[in-house]
């Protein structure tokens, strides 16, 4: 879309120069206008050039820490908000940045503003690092004349939404640790010591008792073929992300984590409080709701909730509530569905939306203490089955040899 450059008188006779994005200068006009602006001028600017698209390309594949780009939102809208020109603001942002890898984005954004391009258009070159959700919004602050406050409102969302996936993965990093441990102290009885045990045994001669003889077998087995059988797996686990990859993979593994025994409730917490702070952070900004439905869904993480999200945007075409839709899918709990339905109903669906995400952000705090307190016992006699066992088995013949001794 072309960028037009203008000066304007604004309501107080103070002259502004920026920039507008178009479809064309009519149009830009009329936003112009909307905005009570007294038009000076106004021209067409010329695209960003290739020796800076070449910079963005460098960069644009490359990722930075969710802090860091809450901590540039913040200053961004502190210095917007103090009357700062962009163009200013971003280069003092990319000369104060920590990372060579976001000074980089940064400075390339600057470039393109400079160059004549909107915000929200030069953010779009690096989805890696500024998403959909925060390029949109970007631009329903430019359109609406509030980036400062948008800006300010995308860091607090993002700050959430890292709390939020914070809690998740501390959630699974104790089980993960723990298994891993039961995993490698295993493979080490199995390849280390009972080989050991094994050459005693002959030595001694006699019948060895049968768990003895199962585990022996086993770990003649393990050693033989351990090789084939760490390929066998990383090939298959490599299939299975293949698999899980595709559309129709994505969706079964994300209906599948929704239904897990134990860590489904915890999944559809996280996914229905990330649906409805997402919601209702762009409503609240002012992205039009058909938009702002076709951005969730598409950041929601989940294809179970994406594809809910897009039945209830096919129904408000059709003249239906969000919330008719919603209640039609297993991912929604009944709760949720009417709080949405009377939020509609009285006009305040941000408010409710809201309402919704701060108290599934508690309910996810409650369910990962919940979650590790359980897990905890679980894991612990999971080990003591497997090593335990381990050990008795190993040890049977000597109680045998002991006995015959006495």
């Amino acid at each position: 879309m072309p960028i037009f450059k203008y000066s304007a008188k604004n309501d107080q006779g103070q002259t502004v120069t920026e920039t507008i994005e178009a479809r064309d200068e009519s149009v830009a006009l009329d936003m112009l206008r909307a905005q009570n602006l007294i038009i000076i001028n106004i021209s067409e600017e010329k695209r960003a050039t290739k020796a800076a698209q070449s910079r963005g390309a460098k960069v644009q594949g490359k990722t930075v820490k969710p802090e860091e780009l809450v901590l540039f939102s913040r200053q961004l809208a502190t210095m917007v908000n103090a009357g700062i020109p962009l163009v200013q603001s971003l280069d003092i942002l990319s000369e104060q940045m920590e990372s060579p890898v976001f000074r980089g984005i940064v400075g390339q954004v600057r470039s393109d503003v400079e160059s004549g391009s909107s915000l929200s258009g030069a953010l779009e070159k690096h989805p890696k690092v500024f998403s959909l959700l925060y390029a949109n919004m970007v631009k329903a602050g430019e359109t609406s004349g509030m980036l400062d406050e948008i800006l300010e409102r995308l860091a607090g969302y993002l700050e959430k939404s890292d709390s939020l996936q914070r809690k998740v993965k501390s959630a699974m990093v104790y089980p993960g640790v723990v298994t891993a441990m039961a995993i490698g102290i295993t493979l080490i009885l199995m390849l280390k010591v009972i080989p050991t045990f094994k050459e005693i045994f002959n030595t001694l001669g006699g019948a060895l008792p049968p768990p003895t003889q199962f585990l022996i077998m086993l770990s003649d087995t393990i050693r033989e073929y351990f090789i084939v059988t760490v390929g066998v797996l990383v090939g298959f686990g490599f299939l299975v992300v293949k698999l899980i990859n595709t559309p129709q993979g994505r969706l079964n593994f994300d209906r599948l984590k929704l239904k897990m025994p134990v860590f489904g409730t915890l999944f559809q917490k996280v996914a229905v409080a990330r649906f409805a702070r997402t919601l209702s952070t762009l409503i609240k900004s002012g992205v039009a709701i058909l938009g702002a439905l076709e951005i969730v869904g598409k950041t929601s993480g989940n294809k179970v909730i994406e594809i809910a999200v897009d039945k209830a945007r096919a129904g408000i075409r059709e003249g239906e509530s969000i919330a008719d839709p919603l209640s039609k899918s297993d991912a929604f709990p009944p709760m949720v569905t009417r709080m949405i339905a009377v939020g509609e109903e009285s006009g305040e669906l941000e408010k409710m939306l809201s309402k919704i995400a701060d108290f599934y952000d508690d309910q996810v705090d409650a369910a990962v203490s919940g979650l590790t307190s359980l897990i905890e016992p679980l894991i612990i006699a999971f080990l003591g089955i497997v090593v335990g066992g381990i050990v008795i088995a190993m040890f049977l013949p000597i109680f045998k040899i002991t006995e015959l001794i006495g």
